[in-house]
């Protein structure tokens, strides 16, 4: 089909406004997928998105729909998913788009990630649809949405379009201003191959799969290819489309958005943002890549039974193929073995990677507590990067130690404003800015350490303010600050697995938390064992583990009582030798349950 009659455009919108709600209806409206095989969540591949009800991979699908001007055009959307952690699957998208549907619910309004992702296409330079979703809540407030995208996002309440996926209504509408609104996609007058690869997923039995965008020129099978970041050529064995299986087709043209399977057998060779280009003419320059996203939570996965260390390295480049954030590389711990180090974008990240690890790949793993990266100067004036707390040099070679900050974004009801702020303060915060957004809600913007909001800031807005809260942050750079690395004793040795860099005054409290939890899962030994955090030589908290005691005087049946005294004076010197050369053997399980409950 002409480029003239092609539209390439994304869904975004902030968590659960109804993005994924929205595509079935499109796809259901165009009858891209028959009544039999219609289902919800149609686009929703893996059983975490449809159990979450979370879009975790954006999903491409080609439409073909008769517009009211009789002619017949080609839709291309590329559904994105909305939580903060993914937000480079939605830019990712983005770049291989024309324009973009914004999604705003009818009840909540706009969002903390809505604006993100609004950011996100206005720096794409994309045409802005808005849609107001969910029109038949009985809570829909229409003039307050319409006031909000005027105020706050500054798009005239006349071009917004309501609708209700649910129910079906506003969709041909939507469909008619994709058409009319967004613009066709422009090909390049030398017409080489480019081709941009914005995902790709491996098959078994076909290897890489490479999800494209067409920017000039044409693809079909045959036609030997090359890339920009690798040295090899390859020919391609079949091109095609999403309708939305996969679709095979005898070529791919520019403006197509589609699949392409080459000879590519191993998880290294393409790079997510890499340009295809014909191998006998090629094209001179790459096209603009994506942005490059660095991990900024790291954590160490190890198998649980030492055997399946290969077939877990394996099961992670095949993870890495379809997930570009997602970074690995090995290490081993004395008291878990040999794993792996990986760096995720946020918690949800990283536990959507270990719950694919387990149910993808059949793997038993064990994470250890999540870390950040911190920037370490040392007196030498070396300044190293530390990204596991077992890496951090003593404190005496320790000039300074700069964590990563994050500016966060939170929009609240105006009545809990108090409570947001003393959480805050709580997590090590600063508050910048405070703005009336509407007559019920406020946005607050703040700088918060990285390592603060990692665990349970999010629950604990959610709880807070009854669910309405919204937050979304970005990375603002590195901040020194008055960190130590806390180790954990266990009879005098120090336990790699339980090393953290902690602020110095959460260093306590963390510590006795630990240890408390170490007494209950450590079996009891012959002799007393003490459990200690400590900072340096400095011990912060104790628990003891009390000996198991055996009754050496049941042998006695009255007598004289300088026979028992003989017996256990015997045992207590047996006791303080084993105390001295005796080592605790830490069950791999105690590893386990203590770091799966943290």
């Amino acid at each position: 089909m002409s480029t003239e009659l092609t539209r390439n455009f994304s869904i975004i919108a902030h968590i659960d406004h109804g993005k994924t709600t929205l595509s079935d209806r499109l796809m259901q409206f165009t009858q891209t997928v028959s009544e039999r095989d219609q289902q919800d969540q149609l686009l929703d591949a893996m059983d975490l998105e449809r159990e979450r009800g979370i879009t975790i991979k954006s999903h491409p699908v080609t439409m073909s729909y008769k517009a009211k001007d009789g002619k017949t055009y080609q839709l291309n959307l590329l559904d994105t998913p909305g939580h903060v952690d993914f937000s480079y699957e939605v830019s990712r998208s983005l770049a291989a788009c024309e324009g973009a549907l914004l999604i705003v619910d009818a009840a909540q309004g706009v969002e903390a990630q809505t604006m993100a992702n609004l950011h996100l296409a206005n720096e794409q330079e994309l045409a802005i649809i808005p849609v107001i979703n969910k029109i038949d809540l009985p809570n829909s407030d229409l003039p307050k949405v319409y006031k909000q995208l005027e105020d706050i996002i500054c798009i005239p309440a006349e071009e917004a379009i309501p609708a209700s996926a649910k129910n079906g209504i506003g969709i041909e509408e939507i469909l008619e201003a994709v058409v009319t609104r967004i613009p066709a996609p422009i090909e390049q007058e030398d017409k080489l191959l480019r081709a941009s690869v914005f995902d790709s997923v491996y098959d078994t039995f076909r290897g890489v799969v490479s999800y494209v965008r067409v920017v000039s020129g044409s693809m079909k099978r045959g036609t030997r290819i090359k890339l920009f970041h690798t040295p090899k050529t390859y020919e391609i064995k079949e091109v095609g489309v999403f309708t939305p299986g996969m679709t095979k087709r005898d070529q791919l043209v520019a403006g197509d958005v589609g699949y392409v399977i080459a000879n590519m057998k191993s998880a290294d060779e393409v790079k997510i943002g890499d340009t295809i280009t014909d191998n006998t003419h090629p094209c001179p320059e790459q096209l603009p890549g994506f942005k490059e996203i660095q991990p900024m939570v790291f954590s160490g996965i190890y198998p649980v039974d030492s055997s399946d260390f290969e077939a877990l390295k394996l099961a992670m480049g095949k993870l890495q193929i379809n997930d570009a954030a997602f970074t690995w590389q090995s290490e081993s711990s004395v008291a878990l073995g040999f794993g792996f180090r990986c760096g995720f974008l946020g918690l949800l990240h990283m536990e959507i990677i270990q719950e694919r690890l387990r149910r993808e790949f059949n793997m038993d793993i064990i994470s250890t507590y999540p870390s950040v990266i911190y920037e370490v100067t040392k007196t030498d004036g070396e300044d190293i990067i530390i990204d596991n707390p077992c890496l951090l040099p003593d404190s005496q070679a320790i000039q300074e130690i700069r964590e990563p900050i994050v500016r966060v974004y939170i929009m609240i009801p105006g009545d809990y404003i108090g409570d947001m702020m003393k959480l805050v303060m709580e997590k090590r915060g600063e508050m910048e800015n405070t703005e009336t957004i509407d007559e019920n809600r406020v946005m607050l913007t703040c700088t918060l350490p990285l390592s603060e909001i990692l665990i349970d800031f999010n629950d604990k807005l959610k709880s807070m303010t009854r669910g309405y809260g919204s937050m979304d942050y970005e990375h603002a750079g590195y901040k020194p600050g008055k960190l130590v690395k806390m180790d954990i004793l266990i009879a005098s040795e120090p336990v790699d697995a339980f090393s953290s860099i902690v602020h110095h005054e959460k260093a306590a409290p963390y510590g006795r938390h630990l240890c408390k939890k170490l007494k209950d899962v450590i079996p009891q030994q012959l002799f007393v064992v003490a459990i200690q955090a400590a900072i340096g030589g400095k011990i912060i908290a104790r628990e003891s583990i009390t000996a198991m005691r055996k009754n050496v005087t049941a042998k006695c049946y009255g007598g004289d009582i300088s026979r028992k005294r003989k017996l256990l004076e015997k045992q207590k010197k047996g006791k303080a030798k084993m105390k001295a050369i005796g080592k605790v053997n830490i069950p791999q399980d105690a590893f386990i349950r203590v770091l799966k409950n943290d």
